[in-house]
């Protein structure tokens, strides 16, 4: 079966991801949806909230519950199997990394929208994605 991977997090850009990747599904019968969240410890943590790496593995899938219900409404909707995946560390490395290991075909992605500024300044996930993955990359705004 092939699979496209879709990075999943809280935003809108992320949902347009969701429905343009199960409109994909849709039209090529025989792909599945691969729905990944990735915690990411820096910015999902605060000096007065500090969470080890094994608290952060263990709230994993409490997280991505909460981030995927939306997607997860689109897709049972639509009929279309997908399956869901946490990770915790750098986003763009482990949606790379995901993409490998699970031998997928493509990745799907909502970009936030920066500018290019911001973009040069930090970089985005998407833009990173692009770079790290030996697959083809759709960004969706």
């Amino acid at each position: 079966m092939k699979k496209i991977l879709v990075a999943c997090d809280k935003s809108e850009n992320a949902l347009r991801a969701v429905q343009y990747a199960a409109g994909e599904v849709r039209d090529n019968r025989g792909w599945e949806l691969e729905l990944l969240h990735v915690l990411d410890p820096v910015t999902f943590t605060s000096p007065r909230n500090a969470l080890s790496p094994e608290d952060l593995t263990r709230l994993c899938p409490q997280e991505a519950e909460r981030v995927f219900a939306p997607a997860r409404r689109i897709l049972d909707d639509a009929g279309i199997a997908y399956r869901i995946r946490c990770r915790v560390g750098d986003a763009a490395r482990e949606i790379a990394a995901q993409v490998r290991e699970s031998g997928c075909q493509g990745v799907v992605i909502g970009t936030r929208g920066m500018g290019p500024a911001a973009n040069f300044m930090i970089g985005s996930v998407a833009s990173r994605v692009v770079h790290l993955a030996d697959v083809p990359v759709t960004l969706v705004k």
